[in-house]
């Protein structure tokens, strides 16, 4: 299966869990765990802040702030990451944050994905990934693929 199924297993092996906050992705990453047979013992739940009013709800910050930052930026990444630890009580928090196309968003080009990785005791990351221009379901594919890959690396690295 890839590496949700390596990703499930380090965690199982770890006895740690796991969380989503996704905006670009819909829930995609969360359910691409949930895929993989034994991922109930990993995967604590997700959160889907679409619309910029709902980012700001979870985020426990203001529309304004939100848009003063940028939606699409590495501090929301990690300050969604760090909400889906918060409201599920996970040991890791993923953040995806971008544009999906095919219009610019923020000025950024479709393919702008920033991902935040945040757990407790030591991680607060925000990563940018440019991704080529492509559909907008490819898009979201590979920016869960470079979101578990890079939660993989990080588990790894630790």
């Amino acid at each position: 299966m890839g590496v949700e199924s390596d990703l499930v297993a380090i965690l199982r092996e770890r006895g740690e869990t796991v969380a989503f906050c996704e905006s670009l992705t819909a829930g995609l990453a969360a359910a691409s765990v949930a895929s993989v047979p034994g991922a109930s013992a990993v995967l604590r739940g997700g959160l889907v802040t679409y619309a910029t009013e709902v980012k700001a709800h979870f985020l426990h910050t203001s529309v304004d702030r939100l848009e003063e930052q940028g939606v699409v930026s590495a501090d929301t990444a990690v300050e969604m990451a760090h909400a889906a630890c918060m409201e599920t009580g996970a040991d890791w928090g993923i953040g995806l944050t971008g544009v999906a196309g095919p219009d610019l968003q923020e000025g950024k080009p479709a393919g702008t994905v920033y991902v935040g990785l945040y757990r407790r005791d030591v991680v607060k990351r925000g990563v940018l990934i440019e991704l080529d221009e492509g559909e907008r379901n490819a898009i979201r594919s590979a920016a869960v693929e470079s979101a578990l890959s890079l939660l993989l690396s990080t588990i790894q690295e630790k």
